[in-house]
């Protein structure tokens, strides 16, 4: 695992500064503590921080084919590579590292740009063609590790696995983007191609860019869509068939996660997807078994028992650590790691257990992306029960008066959740699954923003006018409904939250984070499956949870869903509020010109009061204002 930059320009551009590369490279350091490494050219240079993972002692990057014409920066694992390594060496190509690199170096000089369909794993690269004259950046499929690029006014491009590297240079302005913005306030993340910085965009997942003399093209190499085979009905004599298929296809995805010349362990709530990833490690034989979870003082948001029951379960070496209020005091610090305004919380208890499990090994395993995959959030039962007759008749006078109560002090109280429900069902039924998967309506929207800055918008578009939402809702007539909503799911939410909160929190404690459920021949194969069988009725991760009854606890596998977050709504009105006040002070707010004080301060005092739940909108608008800030 490693952190990469780098710069390509024009022959007729200023040459490649060395001290600017390691400028940039010196940004990234926490993901790399263990090496630095830099190839120049006078058109294209490469920088690589090193978190050695493989081959301790020969993976130095960048790292160059035999004749030194291709060099290679890669943040990642290729899990696949011994098998690539034995048919390479077996067509003349010769080694002189172990290392994933250098496979993806000699996959690239033997079948050019298709060699990337070859490669099984997470990764971000940069691969400088010196014969060519040109680079291409590569993002994995499902978009597990960033990448970052911009292209000049003069032709240069400049990339980095973090934006931190990317405005490291010194040509890059930094300037708000409106409509990063916008969807920021909407979804609490930033979705690809957008960044928050005006003219830097995100490679979107499953994509390479290839650049040569001052031009860029994105091409798509992977999508689910394409993967998937005709139409399949199931029959229940087939279930016990594919069960044992989803189960050898999940064994085999955590196998190849565990080839590591370093310790290892897996990070463990006690839920079916971190449970899983567990009980086949120790079905596999990994030893030592290191798990580590995270609690609260809270007990509607402590699930350490469900997680201390697992580890008894495959009798690992376990580790706990409590989240108290004072650990707030991360929230600069993060909010820094993160280079760009990002609203979910679940940050820091993510932080926290990476720097816990970072103090025992180097590399984790996680349970992230089965609710994407296997259909585990509760908006896809909302928008199945959204269908009913009753339902769509009584939806909008119910909602009106359910809102009028005041929210829950639980975790997950069910008026919080009915308030949220009938919200999304006034939307049309195309928007709702964004309904529900969103924290600001137009409506809001339309009083929270100066006028000034819908002008800069060109108005408030519906995000399905936006890419790349427009794109994903025009692939939905390829899957079954509840597929689609998976799809969407998987193309948005997935890779541009929970991968950026796994990918920044794990690499800030210099940790690297593996995904076992997202192993794209896993993924490809759950979705070649019925919706039914993931959402049987209302019952979610149906056949997952079926196929895992042989290997876990059914408390675990049967138990509600908590999700990994912790206590914002108390901690705003009580150990953030000092830090709430200032930033979204009226001098502040009118001073930035971008928000109108009216409804900021509304949302205020209807969340310190307890009249309303305004934690995530105000959460938002403070990491924004920390955001704003330290980088504008």
């Amino acid at each position: 695992m490693c952190g990469i930059c780098g710069i390509a320009t024009t022959s007729k551009a200023e040459a490649v500064s060395p001290a600017v590369l390691t400028s940039m490279c010196r940004t990234i350091v926490h993901r790399g503590p263990d090496d630095e490494g830099i190839y120049k050219e006078e058109t294209a240079g490469l920088a690589a921080r090193r978190l050695s993972i493989i081959d301790l002692a020969g993976g130095h990057q960048p790292l160059a084919n035999e004749d030194r014409t291709i060099w290679i920066a890669h943040n990642g694992e290729v899990y696949n590579f011994p098998q690539l390594r034995e048919a390479l060496a077996g067509r003349g190509h010769v080694f002189r590292t172990r290392t994933d690199t250098e496979t993806i170096v000699h996959s690239y000089e033997e079948w050019g740009e298709e060699f990337v369909h070859k490669l099984r794993g997470m990764f971000a690269f940069a691969i400088w063609d010196g014969r060519e004259r040109k680079l291409l950046l590569v993002r994995d499929r499902l978009g597990v590790k960033p990448l970052y690029y911009t292209l000049l006014g003069d032709g240069t491009l400049v990339f980095g696995s973090e934006l931190k590297a990317v405005i490291a240079h010194p040509q890059v302005q930094r300037a708000l983007e409106p409509k990063a913005l916008d969807l920021y306030l909407t979804l609490e993340y930033v979705p690809a191609p957008f960044s928050m910085f005006k003219d830097i965009h995100k490679l979107p997942a499953g994509s390479i860019l290839v650049y040569k003399e001052g031009q860029a093209e994105i091409k798509s190499y992977w999508d689910v869509v394409a993967a998937l085979p005709k139409k399949r009905e199931v029959t229940e004599k087939e279930l016990p068939a594919i069960m044992d298929e989803l189960y050898a296809l999940l064994k085999e995805s955590v196998h190849l996660r565990l080839i590591s010349d370093v310790p290892l362990g897996a990070f463990l709530s006690g839920g079916i997807d971190s449970s899983t990833i567990v009980g086949l490690m120790r079905e596999l034989g990994a030893s030592p078994l290191k798990t580590f979870s995270i609690g609260f003082e809270e007990v509607s948001y402590n699930e350490l028992k469900y997680a201390r029951r697992v580890a008894e379960r495959f009798a690992t070496d376990h580790e706990e650590f409590i989240l108290e209020p004072q650990a707030l005091e991360l929230t600069e610090k993060l909010i820094r790691h993160l280079d760009e305004p990002f609203g979910d919380f679940s940050i820091f208890p993510t932080y926290l257990v990476s720097q816990m499990a970072r103090s025992r090994v180097k590399v984790i395993l996680s349970g992230d992306g089965g609710d994407e995959v296997f259909g585990g959030y509760e908006h896809y039962q909302a928008q199945k029960i959204a269908g009913s007759k009753a339902v769509k008749t009584a939806g909008r006078p119910l909602s009106r008066l359910i809102n009028t109560f005041p929210p829950s002090s639980k975790k997950k109280g069910f008026w919080n959740k009915l308030q949220r429900y009938l919200l999304g069902l006034e939307q049309d039924p195309r928007l709702r699954h964004l309904r529900w998967m969103t924290f600001l309506s137009s409506r809001d929207k339309g009083r929270l923003y100066t006028d000034d800055l819908k002008t800069r918008l060109g108005g408030l578009e519906e995000m399905t006018e936006l890419s790349p939402f427009r794109e994903i809702f025009a692939a939905l007539p390829s899957f079954d409904p509840i597929n689609g909503e998976l799809y969407l799911d998987l193309k948005t939410y997935l890779a541009d939250d929970i991968m950026v909160k796994v990918d920044r929190m794990s690499m800030a404690a210099s940790l690297e984070a593996r995904e076992p459920l997202l192993d794209h021949k896993l993924v490809e194969f759950a979705f070649s499956l019925p919706g039914g069988l993931k959402l049987n009725g209302l019952k979610t991760k149906w056949v997952f949870k079926k196929t895992m009854e042989r290997l876990l606890p059914r408390e675990n596998i049967y138990r509600p869903k908590e999700g990994f977050s912790i206590p914002i709504k108390h901690w705003l009105r009580h150990e953030l509020k000092d830090m709430l006040l200032d930033y979204l002070s009226e001098k502040r707010i009118k001073e930035q010109g971008l928000f109108n004080y009216g409804p900021v301060k509304k949302m205020i005092d209807g969340h310190l009061t307890g009249r309303k739940n305004w934690s995530h909108q105000l959460w938002a608008l403070l990491v924004f204002e920390v955001w704003r800030e330290n980088y504008l």
